[in-house]
């Protein structure tokens, strides 16, 4: 292990808290930056779908008239559908990672991963093509749920 930094914060009470940050909270900080390549890869799936099905800006959408509404939709709804999730699934890894960043980086990994198969498989096979994505993606945003309980629990001296 190597040496670790930590800053005292100031809390409402006027009491300071220290958090201790570990070497390894640096593969918490390198999957959060992988997250990015995720969003960047999945917009220009949109971009891309915008350009070859032609559906303009302003609709998020195309609508269902469109001769190409489900392929164009099925691109944006894995978009869509990641957005939805990202920040609060990065914040709880965040958090974790204070507590087992490798194990937060796995699952946060985990979950970035699904997403990018999520996006692909929705994008060239509609919506049955998402499926084994979101599995992947849930062995990593389910582990952080628990995580997050288990190490606010021992925080709070419950368990």
């Amino acid at each position: 292990m190597g040496a670790s930094s930590s800053a005292a914060a100031p809390v409402a009470s006027g009491v300071s808290a220290t958090i201790t940050v570990t070497p390894e909270y640096g593969y918490v900080v390198l999957v959060l930056a992988l997250s990015n390549l995720m969003n960047m890869y999945l917009t220009i799936n949109v971009l891309k779908a915008r350009k070859k099905y032609s559906v303009d800006y302003p609709a998020l959408y195309a609508p269902e008239s469109h001769k190409y509404a489900k392929e164009f939709n099925s691109v944006q709804r894995a978009h869509q559908n990641t957005l939805e999730s990202w920040a609060p699934t990065m914040l709880l890894m965040l958090v974790v990672g204070l507590r087992a960043p490798k194990a937060s980086a796995i699952s946060g990994l985990l979950y970035v991963l699904g997403r990018v198969v999520y996006g692909y498989g929705y994008a060239t096979s509609g919506p049955g093509g998402r499926m084994l994505g979101a599995m992947i993606s849930h062995l990593g945003d389910f582990p952080l749920i628990g995580l997050t309980f288990y190490h606010g629990a021992k925080m709070a001296e419950l368990i």
